[in-house]
């Protein structure tokens, strides 16, 4: 009697349970089943997506100055230099019609094979940019667009953009695509930061630099017309206009003076010999400006570095990924390793001296 009673009550607590839970009893363990399932296919998607991003990253890593894949990004990088720079010195040959005519079939090819390179490139670059740091977008389309539309991105498509053009427009002249293929010069600006360094030298002191092509203007305008004045009617051919006139100011102060035209009066002596001074000053006031612009970008950039290996000296070790992140600071700043090494001692040094660094 007891045991009818145990069993009674234990299928009363399972009816029980299988209505609270809105489930049948017989199909509980078949739901179990299902939902395993489930998870294991939700996993082999979630695999799935890491393996496409760990594949990205990589393949976006071998396209960077300083990174973790240094073999395989330096070989990548040392490729697509060459390549570079192979198709500057085709591209220059091939306006020689001598040589066009002699090897036309060879650097059709070697264009075509480049082409499809730097389509290659290209179209990894958008895939890859969600991952980049230096790009702006918090999602991965605004990322790729912030890639299309920079200035590394516009030249990377001007780089393969004449030659589609070739067999999209048939009519088109081909000089005009041969100067644009010249474009492919700029893509260098990947492997350097000359070019950064150039702008963010002049932005620093665009001020100065403003000021001094203010009197570049001012001295181009006084000069010429005060040139017109006095050599028009000497001269009506030569200085015909105060636009043409221009020409003469422009390479007399920039103190190259072609000798073409040339001032024959006494006035026009004394006011070419005017423009030659005026233009000695505003030229090394505009190289003085952009050399001590260069040089703070080079000041600031080596007290970042030296303010980053100041932090990693604190604890007096310094870690593998402190050490990473240096060599990543030290190589897109184009530090030597021996500069590198040297502020390296002499802040352990003085950390020894002093008690801190």
């Amino acid at each position: 009697m007891c045991h009818l009673l145990l069993i009674t009550a234990i299928a009363t607590i399972i009816i029980k349970t299988g209505r609270y839970l809105h489930l049948p009893s017989a199909s509980l363990a078949g739901n179990i089943l299902q939902a395993k399932k489930s998870g294991n296919h939700a996993d082999q998607v979630t695999k799935g997506r890491d393996a496409d991003l760990t594949t990205r990253r990589y393949i976006g890593s071998l396209f960077e100055r300083s990174s973790q894949h240094k073999k395989a990004a330096r070989r990548v990088n040392t490729f697509l230099f060459l390549l570079i720079s192979l198709n500057l010195v085709a591209i220059t040959l091939e306006s020689v019609a001598s040589i066009r005519a002699s090897w036309a079939t060879e650097l059709q090819v070697f264009e075509l094979v480049s082409v499809v390179f730097f389509s290659i490139e290209y179209l990894l670059r958008i895939w890859t940019a969600p991952d980049n740091q230096d790009l702006k977008g918090r999602s991965p389309l605004r990322k790729r667009f912030s890639y299309i539309f920079s200035f590394t991105g516009l030249i990377d498509l001007i780089a393969i953009l004449p030659t589609l053009l070739q067999f999209i427009w048939v009519g088109a002249d081909l000089r005009l695509l041969r100067v644009m293929r010249l474009a492919r010069l700029l893509k260098l600006s990947h492997y350097t930061t000359a070019l950064e360094d150039l702008v963010s030298a002049i932005y620093s002191e665009r001020q100065a630099f403003g000021a001094a092509l203010y009197l570049m203007v001012v001295a181009l305008f006084l000069s010429s017309s005060l040139i017109y004045v006095a050599e028009h009617d000497a001269q009506p051919d030569a200085f015909p206009s105060i636009p043409e006139t221009m020409w003469w100011s422009i390479v007399t102060l920039t103190t190259v003076g072609y000798g073409d035209v040339s001032p024959i009066t006494a006035g026009g002596k004394l006011i070419g010999a005017f423009t030659a001074i005026m233009g000695v000053c505003t030229v090394a006031l505009l190289t003085g400006i952009v050399g001590a612009g260069f040089s703070k970008q080079m000041s600031k950039q080596y007290a970042e570095f030296e303010h980053k290996l100041r932090e990693a000296l604190e604890d007096g070790i310094i870690s593998n990924e402190e050490a990473d992140e240096i060599e990543e600071l030290r190589e897109r700043m184009g530090l030597s390793k021996t500069q590198a090494e040297e502020l390296a001692h002499h802040l352990i040094e003085a950390k020894r001296n002093g008690g801190a660094v």
